[in-house]
This record gives structure tokens, sequence and C-alpha cells, in this order.
């Protein structure tokens, strides 16, 4: 069955990066678009930014534009996550997630069946 295992979050200062990779098994990553998701207390999940499966082309939300950037290595069946400039607004439970129905990414659907178990993401001082 599809798995999605993130890892490499933790406590970061304001200002700091991290880099969050997303291990995918029991699937051709290369057929899938791919994206991260998050969840701070008390809201609701939302998508942050995805990128599709065979051109690559990435998308943002307004609120991670030019700070996020997502990449992937089909090889090593890896989306990476890459969060630079981070704000104390962007401390929440990212997730990685997948889904098999075609173009979801540039259609910014969000509606997503495979999701990963979360990694915390903390910015604070």
């Amino acid at each position: 069955q599809v798995q999605l295992v993130e890892s490499g979050g933790g406590l970061v200062q304001p200002g700091g990066s991290l880099r969050l990779p997303c291990e995918a098994s029991g699937l051709t990553l290369d057929y899938y678009d791919v994206g991260w998701f998050r969840q701070a207390p008390g809201k609701e999940r939302k998508g942050v930014i995805c990128i599709s499966n065979s051109e690559g082309m990435t998308y943002a939300a307004d609120s991670v534009k030019g700070r996020f950037s997502i990449s992937r290595d089909n090889v090593k069946k890896t989306v990476y996550l890459q969060m630079n400039s981070l704000k104390p607004e962007d401390t929440a439970v990212y997730y990685c997630a997948t889904d098999a129905t075609p173009h979801w990414c540039g259609d910014r659907s969000w509606y997503v069946a495979y999701w990963g178990q979360g990694t915390q993401v903390t910015v604070s001082s």
C-alpha cells in the first residue's frame, strides 16, 4: 500500500530554515503529484505547496511564496520541502500527501487520499 513518511521537523528560530524529506513507497512516484499541507493548533489543515508529476511544476500558497520551495527525486522516491525565513506563524504539523487523481496540483484541488503521519515544526525564539 501507499506509504508516506515525513522527517526533519523540529524547533527553529525565526528567520531560520528547515528541510523536510518525504519518502514514498508502494507507488511509482513519477506518476503522482505530491504536496505538503500543514495544520496549526485549532486550525484546519491547509495545502501549502505542491509539485506536479511529469513537468515538476510547483504551486505555493500566498503565505509561503518566496520562502518555501518543493522538489522531488523520483529515483529516491523522495519529495523535499525547503522552508526558509521561517516565521512563528509557520508553526504547525506538516504533512506530505498525494493522490492518484491526475493534475490535482495544477488544478489546486488539494483533495488527496494518501497522507503521511506528519512532522512537527515549531518556530520560536
